[in-house]
């Protein structure tokens, strides 16, 4: 019996997210220790009446706190892609829940991939009917790689269209 829900199938997935190697509560610790460094480090420079010192220092933590704030709002932006045998999906969501959808036909959509001999896979591309929306652009070369392997699969399997048994 063929499958009325051929054509729906999800040949492909993926959520992409940008890379953050510190968790908010490291950084509580890192923001803790540095505090205690900086204080222990302007002590000396207020006993000897220095005391414009203690303003930088603290102004310089205040600094990191907001650059590290930043960079963990920063980190709440996401892209889904999404292949089915007669549509590919792009969504692109910002930091600030804004949200950009492209629809493409697998037929017609291309990967195009910017490589560098030193350095990999530097930008990717979906491409269309004069369309170039660019994709993957906070991964580093070798996820790139990988994920540009993966959607190329999914693209060619969704090329041979639909099966319907």
């Amino acid at each position: 019996m063929a499958d009325p829900h051929a054509t729906e199938r999800e040949l492909f997935a993926a959520r992409l997210k940008p890379h953050r190697s510190l968790s908010r509560e490291n950084f509580r610790t890192l923001l803790l220790f540095i505090m205690a460094f900086s204080t222990i480090t302007t002590l000396p420079f207020l006993l000897m009446g220095a005391w414009p010192v203690v303003g930088f220092m603290g102004l310089d933590i205040a600094l990191l706190y907001l650059a590290f704030r930043i960079n963990f709002r920063e980190a709440r932006a996401y892209e889904d892609v999404r292949v089915t045998p007669i549509d590919v999906q792009l969504a692109k969501v910002s930091a600030k829940g804004a949200r950009s959808e492209w629809h493409f036909n697998p037929l017609w959509v291309r990967l195009e991939r910017e490589e560098h001999e030193e350095f990999g896979t530097q930008k990717l591309s979906l491409v269309s009917h004069g369309r170039r929306v660019g994709i993957a652009d906070f991964l580093g070369p070798d996820d790139k790689a990988v994920f540009a392997q993966q959607l190329t699969g999914a693209l060619a399997e969704a090329r041979r269209g639909p099966r319907f048994s």
